[in-house]
This record gives structure tokens, C-alpha cells and sequence, in this order.
């Protein structure tokens, strides 16, 4: 693994490029430019090792939540909301084989060069015109043969499309005031409209349900839909005034994700392993690729973990003491002190910074997507801090091929 660098006098333009041509509208984060100046190369070897481990990572994840679904009296370790919790025996129809699901494993390099992942991003992952077109438009302007890139978008696209019929009507479901969750799915929906599909835009009150199928509210009048794209995460979908917002949860309409994503999602995840591995379930990717994973109440006398929110996304509310500033340390760990039941305590690893052409050093959280346990490419994201969070930048994955190759 290793960076190189996007030529300094055509940054300017490839900047330009990816906003207009790759979705990516508004690269910044107050003043911060999260746009990496490189583009992040892996091997073919590194490639296949990370395609492999993320396949079985998503087919522990996979069995686990199944068999959860179908035993609801073993989730009490997961502590689920008792708005969401009160809502999953509604899933009892639910059908893999009819639903599309989506999960992003974030992987870290660590200082003896190994793999291992801080978190499934079960529910809603993004970054998919990350993962589909910037990868293409960095090999444009490093203008050499010897990369390729995984197109995400064309899988999940192709996904997609066999599981609804043909010209069907999609709902791109988001928090609609947010661009930054409208350019995920403005890209997504733009892919499927190229193929056919119909591709609707709304909030997830725009949905109703009846007899367990998904109808669209826009414009005023009902017209039903063929498949579900979810971008609002499940924990906000609770938290809408009205009340039918658990037809996700029932529904026959085609999802992406279906809230059976909830299992996984939670950092609480790997504290149902024990109980599951007594049912023949085994989770030896897991636990060889995650950090050691505890209750807070059980840190005492342990050193060296740091806390993550339950729900975090985005980096936030992590407690790496040297990541962030003390008065933010001080104030997660407040937070941490009244309310240990919304973080875990997870053991600190210590990630390998790699340099740049230019001598600096960067942190890389690598994202490997699966869509229905088949690998289906990268995200990733740099940063100068051991910690990758809103400031981080975007930064393609590009694959190096084996020199034997023509």
C-alpha cells in the first residue's frame, strides 16, 4: 500500500473534475479541503487478501444477523433502542434473497503490517461515487496503464437490477436537506436511470405502506414502488413524528438495506458472538480482525482502549487522547462517565502511517464493500491524525497490476 501523488499542477483541475464529473460537490469540511491531493495504490496480492477477508467477514455478519432475526430473545447483549426493538418482530418475512444488502468493512494497516477492522458500516455506507468514479478519473490524470479500479457502481447497480423488474421504480431514500446524502444518491440513481429504472427522490415519510408494499407520497398522489434504496439511518428513521415510518421493517418491497442491517450496525455487535458460537455459528474473521471489544463497566484495571460511541458515524465522539484536543477528550469522557451504556470500550491498535512523494505521513481507512457477500470494491479515506473523521479526505483506491501482466 502506498501513495502517489496527483501532478501539483493539474490538482486544480482534477478538483474541478470531480465535483462536476464525479459527484463529489462540495469537497470541503468547513476549511478544510477533503479531497486528497493522491491516489491510494494497493496490490493485486493486497486486492485478493481484502476481497477474501471481507467475503468472510460478510458471511459471519450475514448468518449472525439471520439467525438473530429468528431469535429475538438472544439480542438483549445489543441493548437496541426499545423504539427499534419493539419493531423487529415485523421482520419475521424478511427474505435475503429478495433484498439487496450492502455492508462496508473499514480496515486499518497496523505498525507489524497486518489488517484489522475498527467497524462494519452495516446500515447505510456511502461513498459510492468515491468508489465508482474518482478511481477512473485519477488513472486519467496519472495517464498509467499499470492501475485499475473496482467499479462499486456498477455492481451494485447490477444488483439491484435483479431483484426488481425491469423499468421498476426506485426511491432513493435520504436526509433530504443534507447535499452531502443527496450526491450519494443523485449518483446511484442516475446509474439505474441509464438502465431504465425509474428513480424518485425522497425523505423516508415519503413512503407509505400498504398491504406490506412501499408507495410513494410525492406530488401529492400514491404511485407504488418496486425497490427501496435507504440512506437515512435506522436510529434517525426512529425519531420521525409520524408513525408509519416501521412499514420498513415488514415490507415485501425490495430493500437496500433492510433494517435487518440494525444487528451489525451497533458497536455492541461482537458481544452476541459468545452466545451465537453456542449455536454453531462461528466468527473467526471477527475475532481475528477486531480489535478486543469490552463493556465500559468492564475496563477497570485495563489500559490501553479507547471509547466509541454505540451509534458513532463518521469518526465522531471517538476518544483517541492524542487524535483530538483535550478539551473534546475531556468532554467525550464526561459523556462516557453518565452514559456507559451508549459507548464500548474497544483496545487501541496502532495504525501505520505511510508516506507520501512529498514526505508526509498519512493514516488510511481503507473501506471494502460487500453486496450480498460478494466483494464489490473500495473507499477510502487519509488523514494526518490517527483518527478518520469529518476532516479526513476522500482519496481513490487504485489496484497496481503484477508486473508479469501485459
Amino acid at each position: 500500500m502506498k501513495l502517489v501523488s496527483i501532478p501539483s499542477e493539474k490538482f486544480a483541475d482534477y478538483r474541478l473534475d470531480a465535483i462536476f464529473d464525479c459527484y463529489k460537490w462540495d469537497p470541503q469540511f468547513l476549511d478544510s479541503n477533503t479531497l486528497a491531493k493522491h491516489a491510494l495504490i494497493i496490490t493485486e496480492s493486497e486486492y485478493r487478501e481484502l476481497a477474501k477477508l471481507t467475503e468472510e467477514l460478510d458471511f459471519e455478519t450475514r448468518q449472525a444477523e439471520e439467525f438473530l432475526n429468528n431469535n429475538l430473545e438472544l439480542i438483549k447483549p445489543l441493548k437496541l433502542p426499545k423504539k427499534l426493538s419493539c419493531k423487529l418482530k415485523k421482520m419475521a418475512n424478511y427474505d435475503s434473497h429478495k433484498n439487496i444488502r450492502l455492508t462496508r468493512y473499514d480496515f486499518h494497516k497496523t505498525i507489524d503490517d497486518k489488517w484489522v477492522i475498527s467497524e462494519v458500516n452495516s446500515d447505510v455506507p456511502g461513498g459510492f461515487a468515491e468508489a465508482s468514479l474518482l478511481p477512473k478519473l485519477a488513472i486519467k490524470y496519472l495517464n498509467d496503464n499499470k492501475y485499475f479500479s473496482i467499479d462499486f457502481g456498477e455492481k451494485l447497480a447490477t444488483a439491484i437490477s435483479e431483484k426488481i423488474k425491469p423499468n421498476g421504480n426506485i426511491m432513493f431514500v435520504h436526509c433530504t436537506s443534507y447535499s452531502d446524502d443527496r450526491q450519494v444518491m443523485q449518483f446511484i440513481g442516475d446509474k439505474m436511470e441509464s438502465l431504465g429504472f425509474h428513480a424518485l427522490y425522497g425523505a423516508a415519510d415519503h413512503l407509505e405502506f400498504i398491504n406490506k408494499e412501499a408507495f410513494s407520497i410525492l406530488d401529492g398522489h400514491k404511485e407504488k414502488i418496486d425497490c427501496i434504496l435507504r440512506f437515512t439511518p435506522l436510529e434517525w428513521l426512529k425519531d420521525m413524528k409520524k408513525t408509519n415510518w416501521d412499514g420498513y421493517f415488514n415490507t415485501i418491497t425490495p430493500s437496500c438495506n433492510h433494517p435487518i442491517a440494525i444487528f451489525a450496525q451497533t458497536k455492541r455487535f461482537p458481544f452476541v458472538f459468545k452466545v451465537l458460537e453456542e449455536h454453531n455459528l462461528n466468527f473467526n474473521t471477527w475475532k481475528k480482525l477486531l480489535p478486543k471489544t469490552i463493556e465500559v463497566k468492564d475496563l477497570k484495571g485495563k489500559s490501553n482502549y479507547i471509547y466509541k460511541p454505540v451509534w458513532g458515524r463518521v469518526g465522531e465522539k471517538i476518544a483517541i487522547r492524542e487524535a483530538i484536543s483535550e478539551e473534546e477528550y475531556k468532554k467525550i469522557i464526561k459523556d462516557v462517565r453518565w452514559h456507559k451504556n451508549k459507548y464500548i470500550a474497544q483496545k487501541k491498535f496502532n495504525s501505520k502511517a505511510i508516506k507520501s512523494p512529498e514526505q508526509e505521513e498519512f493514516h488510511v481507512c481503507l473501506g471494502s464493500y460487500a453486496i450480498d457477500s460478494k466483494h464489490a470494491g473500495f473507499y477510502a479515506r487519509i488523514s494526518k491524525k490517527n483518527l478518520i473523521d469529518s476532516e479526513a479526505c476522500d482519496i481513490p483506491v487504485l489496484i497496481e497490476r503484477n508486473k508479469n501482466d501485459k
